[in-house]
């Protein structure tokens, strides 16, 4: 059920269909933590949603210890609240959590695109730049959806390029857990033009090959993002 009282959707693949855990992985936690934290980012389940056990077995094909686990281990993470006699739903972040989330990102995701800069492939560079022309179309056709997508994804680039295995899974929790206000900030005015100008300097400064200047541009535009967050509660408060 939903937290409205609806019944739980059912995560669907790039298809459509159910995306369930992997075969015969019934008892892996770690599938089932992903499918759930994969839910969230992509809006499938909501802040305060109810995640019942017997319905995430079903959903997933895994075993009800697998599902009792997976929601420990999000517990911990602060991507879920599991409440006595009442079960587990996902938890709400606030405005004040998510301005901290991002700045604490701000100075993690600044070492990855440091990492990133000495690190970076000829390959990489050529992923990288294509991400920016994508997200540079996505502008010019005022698509906020595709834009919030498109700048995710040269996050989660730069991550990856990093190679940087402690770094990634700090940022795999923070960003779970403040998704849903980056996606607001987007709809700001004017904030899709200023964060392509923010993640093309991201794009060339970490395939310039200079850490110092990849490490800054990262922390910048994080920390712009914190004022953007400011602005959306000012105008909260307004409202």
């Amino acid at each position: 059920m939903t937290a409205d009282g609806g019944t739980m959707p059912r995560p669907a693949g790039p298809t459509g269909a159910v995306a369930p855990v992997e075969s015969g992985a019934g008892e892996r936690v770690a599938d089932v933590v992903e499918a759930v934290r994969d839910g969230i980012v992509k809006g499938r389940f909501a802040p305060g949603q109810r995640l019942p056990e017997a319905e995430l077995v079903t959903l997933f094909g895994a075993s009800r210890g697998a599902v009792r686990s997976a929601l420990a281990q999000l517990e911990n993470e602060g991507v879920v609240l599991r409440e006595r006699n009442r079960g587990a739903r996902v938890r709400a972040v606030s405005l004040a959590e998510a301005v901290e989330i991002t700045e604490a990102r701000s100075v993690v995701e600044g070492l990855c695109a440091a990492k990133a800069a000495a690190r970076a492939s000829t390959d990489d560079r050529a992923r990288l730049r294509a991400l920016g022309e994508e997200l540079r179309t996505a502008v010019d056709g005022a698509d906020v959806v595709a834009y919030s997508r498109i700048n995710q994804q040269v996050h989660r680039a730069v991550q990856e390029i990093a190679r940087h295995s402690t770094a990634a899974q700090v940022l795999d929790r923070l960003r779970i857990q403040s998704v849903r206000y980056h996606y607001t900030v987007a709809l700001l005015p004017g904030r899709p033009a200023v964060g392509l100008r923010e993640h093309t300097a991201i794009i060339d400064a970490v395939c310039s090959g200079d850490p110092d200047a990849a490490e800054q541009t990262m922390r910048a535009h994080l920390l712009s993002v914190v004022d953007s967050l400011h602005k959306l509660d000012a105008q909260l408060y307004r409202w």
